[in-house]
């Protein structure tokens, strides 16, 4: 009690002190009265509780954010469908088309390269059109088809590379066919036939650039037309946001 008193007398003149008398008392008295609340315990955990969940909900984000990139990776690397190749081969470098000028079958002038603007589905073939050569006309019709409502940006073009007369009885069949006739020459320096193959013995793909740019198979048949089908189908899905049906207009 005595020291309580004796404390109390001691508050009682410090406060009493001038404040110059007050700074040299505190300073003489370090550590005399400075009070830290300290935090509640159940105040703690509940900081360290939403910490810990702000961290397990920035861990969420980041995952899904990053799902797509991880399921690609494991997709490419991991199982790596057979469907992803090409049943055509691509043609690099690329060859643009040369500044021809063919002709219809009813001999009016045509510019080869006013065939660009549209995606190309090309066979060649002399006038007589063998039966390898109707089966080409047949597969390209068909092809162009299946595409639905896409056939409209794919043109089917038989370029006939030599001056034999085309049957009137194939005339019906073409109906929806562009067909031209070229110096069979100059073609061959822009298409060309897998090696051991013959120029006839392929389907050809030009771009709306007017790029020769892939070759299907020698020798395709029903099976490899609906691979050929699946490689034209990609190939509009890539270019869907700059190729439309029809050629651009001109000015």
């Amino acid at each position: 009690m005595s020291g309580s008193k004796s404390s109390d007398g001691s508050f009682a003149r410090a406060a009493s002190l001038p404040p110059d008398s007050q700074a040299r008392a505190h300073a003489e008295h370090p550590l005399g009265l400075t009070v830290h609340t300290l935090p509640e315990a159940g105040d703690a955990v509940a900081t360290a509780q939403r910490a810990r969940h702000g961290r397990w909900k920035m861990l969420g984000v980041l995952m899904i954010c990053a799902a797509p990139v991880i399921a690609s990776y494991f997709t490419y690397y991991v199982i790596r469908p057979e469907g992803r190749r090409n049943h055509g081969e691509l043609i690099d470098p690329q060859r643009t088309a040369p500044a021809l000028t063919a002709t219809t079958l009813g001999g009016a002038p045509v510019p080869l390269e006013s065939l660009k603007g549209q995606w190309l589905l090309v066979s060649v073939a002399g006038g007589d059109c063998d039966a390898a050569c109707q089966k080409h006309l047949y597969l390209q019709r068909q092809l162009r088809e299946s595409l639905g409502k896409e056939k409209d940006r794919v043109d089917w073009v038989w370029l006939v590379n030599d001056n034999a007369p085309v049957a009137d009885a194939l005339a019906p069949a073409l109906q929806k066919a562009t067909v031209l006739r070229v110096d069979g020459a100059a073609l061959n320096a822009w298409l060309a036939p897998a090696a051991g193959q013959q120029l006839a013995d392929h389907l050809y793909v030009v771009d709306p650039m007017g790029n020769w740019m892939m070759r299907f198979p020698a020798g395709m048949d029903a099976s490899g037309a609906a691979k050929a089908k699946r490689d034209l189908e990609r190939l509009l899905r890539a270019s869907s946001s700059w190729d439309e049906a029809g050629r651009p207009a001109k000015p």
